[in-house]
């Protein structure tokens, strides 16, 4: 019994930090990326509507970055969306969007 819950602390522990609404998306990576704090990532990325076939359109993209772009840089005015972009595809898992 003992065993079966280290086993279990230890997967869990070792388990990638994902977005909520974005399973796909290495928070603990992108957060450090930013030189945020992992949380502000996640909760500035809760009302991001990630295109569930990962093909956002132009007006999705612009939409999303509206929300996501001024609460990361209220933790960290050095973000740009440049930088934020190159981040996000740096962990995007189907690779940069091309527009």
């Amino acid at each position: 019994m003992f065993r079966t819950i280290v086993i279990m602390l230890t997967l869990l522990l070792a388990a990638p930090a994902l977005a909520d609404n974005d399973p796909n998306r290495r928070t603990d990576l992108i957060a450090a990326d930013l030189n945020i704090p992992e949380q502000v990532f996640k909760d500035c990325f809760m009302d991001v509507r990630p295109a569930s076939d990962k093909a956002p359109s132009g007006e999705r993209q612009r939409m999303n970055k509206a929300i996501l772009l001024p609460c990361l840089q209220a933790a960290n005015p050095k973000i740009t969306n440049r930088m934020l972009d190159e981040v996000m595809d740096r962990y995007r898992p189907e690779g940069p969007i091309r527009n």
